[in-house]
């Protein structure tokens, strides 16, 4: 059941519509009630991104027009809404904007409600002559729509967009995260992933000689994965690692694959956790530069790699130093010296690790080189000799220069 006739037949609370402050809000607009194959597994209430077959231009007009209609009302026939947590808001023209739905389009705008507490959050979005909140949005009545789903209808390119611009870019990204992601373009290569009803992530990919921008002539070398985003109640369920599998399974045929630069550190322990599960893919992915020339590329497992063995090399050295400073049987008046003659606002960064007599039963790396296995063993030596000394009475000669600068 489609347009005017649908709009008839609402009798839910998903979707609101406004009434004026004498009426109480709980005479709320409804889903639309369609009619649909028994197949397609709906319920008899809907969400937005249910509602199929209604045109995008004539949904923008009626968010116009009703705007149009809060301007020229008088303030006697103030509306409100209510909202989950936080009472009624009031519906006036200052609280509500348009917001282009793709980058670099003007066609298309969506009318959004701002709080009126924090100038920075959205708080519902009109559509289908109803105020929707945010979380409804991103809800499905359709139970076929489970795992990653390819972004197809208008709708879903509303379900996108919030995801994308309020939910990442407003309500969930940390004031420290240094990654802001701009409205896609209308035809974006995208997929959300949907579990139980919900919209819980998305990924988009810049696909293989598609144009890197609108100012040159370039094209994509390799298909890039340009976009990923999964929401705070959906993560550490493997929801990124399952993207990105999804990823590289779309393009199997493909050589190579790149993950836009830059690759954030949150990214990149998701990127470690799959390669280390599939290792087949290790030589495939890239973090890449448009347009992904080989000049472009940094292999991304060579470069986990490197970074593992340059933390193992700060934590080789950190153990060394305080294996040298945490010398075993240093008198407590050596030991308290030692500590007056360190800064105490430069502290080893392993200072506040605690070992045991024997550091191998808490740390024990792979030898990072050769030399070090040398260096390793004999600084082991040295110190199973000072120890042995020690317990004979006879101070080591380390000991002594030690003490000695201790309390010079």
């Amino acid at each position: 059941m489609g347009g005017s006739e649908g709009r008839r037949r609402r009798s839910s609370r998903r979707g609101f519509r406004a009434a004026p402050e004498e009426v109480m809000m709980a005479a709320a607009v409804a889903p639309q009630k369609r009619a649909g194959s028994a197949a397609s597994g709906r319920a008899d209430h809907l969400y937005p991104v249910d509602i199929k077959g209604e045109n995008p231009e004539a949904l923008e007009e009626e968010a116009h027009s009703y705007y149009t209609k809060i301007l020229e009302e008088p303030s006697s026939a103030v509306e409100f809404l209510s909202i989950p947590g936080r009472g009624k808001v009031k519906l006036e023209a200052p609280l509500m904007h348009f917001l282009p739905l793709y980058k670099e389009d003007s066609k298309h705008k969506l009318l959004v409600l701002i709080d009126p507490q924090d100038k920075n959050t959205v708080l519902a979005i009109y559509l289908h002559s109803s105020w929707w909140l945010i979380e409804d949005v991103m809800k499905t009545a359709d139970h076929s729509r489970e795992g990653l789903k390819q972004v197809q209808t208008f709708e879903e390119r509303i379900v996108l967009f919030v995801l994308n611009v309020i939910i990442f870019g407003m309500l969930e990204r940390s004031l420290t995260h240094d990654v802001l992601f701009v409205p896609h373009s209308e035809k974006e290569c995208a997929k959300i992933f949907w579990r139980s009803g919900d919209a819980a992530a998305f990924y988009t990919v810049k696909v293989k000689g598609s144009l890197c921008d609108g100012y040159s002539s370039q094209c994509y070398m390799l298909p890039v994965l340009d976009t990923m985003f999964v929401r705070k109640k959906f993560r550490r369920g493997g929801v990124g690692m399952k993207m990105l599998h999804d990823f590289c399974q779309t393009f199997a045929a493909e050589v190579a694959l790149g993950l836009s630069c830059p690759v954030s550190a949150v990214m990149y322990q998701v990127c470690q956790s799959f390669l280390e599960t599939h290792p087949e893919e290790q030589s495939r992915l890239w973090e890449v530069e448009a347009p992904g020339d080989w000049s472009q590329r940094v292999s991304i497992w060579l470069k986990i790699q490197m970074e593992q063995k340059l933390q193992k090399k700060s934590d080789v050295s950190c153990y060394m130093k305080r294996l040298q400073n945490d010398e075993p049987g240093q008198s407590d008046e050596g030991r308290m010296n030692q500590k007056v003659a360190h800064s105490p606002n430069k502290a080893l960064p392993c200072e506040a690790e605690e070992f045991k007599d024997d550091p191998e039963e808490v740390f024990n790396p792979e030898p990072y080189s050769e030399e070090y296995a040398e260096e390793h063993q004999a600084h082991k030596q040295q110190w199973k000799g000072s120890k042995k000394r020690a317990s004979q009475g006879e101070p080591s000669e380390d000991r002594i220069s030690k003490q000695f600068r201790a309390t010079s």
